[in-house]
């Protein structure tokens, strides 16, 4: 049976040593172990430049056993390097069937510093702890692109944007692979109000993950502020539209903000003057309110009146009403004066 697989990812083994003996068990288990069912060669994946192996993206369909005879001989590869990661799928018209991680997860100095670090990012007051692990593995390995883009991260939260810009900057310039680099530097952008570039950052985001992904999603959003921002309304609803028709899964994070979500995508679409389409929205909105919306009621009833009184609907001095009642100041004077 064929399915269709997507693979990609990176990993770096830093000094000729490692990596001359990495390709040779390559070789050797693909040979001996897997009877050469594997679905890479050397030759494609292996760059001596700079000992490492780049996967790039691959998409195409494969048989179960070829997946998982690749995906566990990468995971012994993973074992030879220092840094990065890689991630296949395996996934039928969008429903994932099957996903494996593979990182470096051995007792080398650089790798136990970093997994030490990692863990520590989110713990609440362990971020000095965090920096300092990071720091270690960076001083191991000075071309730790993971480690300079989870002290990022940490320097993010701590408001430390300054210094969080730096560290983006110096991962992106080490793996332009990177997703999360990406995402962390559009946010930083975005504090500092550098909305285009900002929206790039979250456009290469989206181009360097795929939609099972779930900084895929996170991306799109946070890409359409910006556009927002910029007043680019054509490309806001782009985004807008597709993460509003996107099912996802109960325990995803991005199913949390899709409330809110709906509400711009009303607003963009009567900035665009598309306001049956808008008012399909508000609905949606109105509906079923999302964990992360704190968008007033008062304000979704408001605008969704307006969106009915400019495309000459029923209901709109009921919706304009209700948005007075709830508390929305001057509420049919406003409507007025944007009719």
């Amino acid at each position: 049976m064929w399915i269709k697989s997507i693979i990609q990812g990176r990993l770096e083994f830093g000094n000729a040593k490692s990596y001359e003996k990495v390709v040779k068990m390559f070789n050797y288990r693909t040979e001996n172990y897997h009877k050469n069912d594997i679905l890479f060669k050397e030759e494609e994946i292996f760059f001596e430049d700079g000992f490492y192996m780049d996967l790039k993206r691959f998409v195409g369909q494969v048989t179960q056993k070829s997946f998982k005879n690749t995906m566990d001989l990468l995971g012994y590869c993973a074992q030879f390097a220092i840094s990065g990661s890689i991630d296949g799928w395996l996934t039928d018209t969008g429903t994932v069937l099957a996903h494996s991680h593979v990182e470096p997860k051995s007792d080398k100095a650089v790798v136990q510093y970093f997994q030490k670090g990692k863990k520590l990012v989110k713990s609440e007051g362990e971020q000095q702890e965090a920096i300092k692990h990071l720091t270690k593995a960076i001083e191991k390995y000075n071309r730790h692109a993971q480690a300079y883009e989870r002290r990022a991260k940490v320097n993010f939260i701590l408001k430390k944007y300054h210094d969080a810009l730096r560290d983006y900057n110096k991962s992106i310039g080490i793996d332009d692979t990177n997703p999360a680099a990406y995402y962390g530097r559009g946010k930083v952008h975005m504090i500092n109000e550098n909305w285009k570039e900002a929206a790039a950052d979250f456009d290469m985001a989206t181009k360097k993950s795929i939609a099972l992904q779930s900084i895929y999603w996170k991306a799109r959003r946070l890409k359409a502020d910006c556009h927002i921002k910029l007043k680019e309304y054509k490309k806001a609803a782009f985004d807008l539209k597709l993460f509003s028709n996107r099912s996802f899964e109960e325990d995803s994070p991005n199913l949390k903000w899709m409330s809110a979500v709906q509400f711009k995508y009303g607003k963009v679409l009567v900035e665009l003057e598309e306001y049956e389409e808008a008012i399909k929205a508000f609905n949606a909105s109105i509906a079923e309110r999302s964990k992360l919306d704190e968008i007033p009621e008062k304000e979704k009833y408001f605008y969704r009146g307006l969106a009915k009184k400019k495309a000459g609907k029923n209901g709109s001095i009921k919706d304009i009403k209700m948005a007075k009642e709830l508390g929305f100041d001057n509420a049919e004077k406003l409507a007025a004066q944007m009719a």
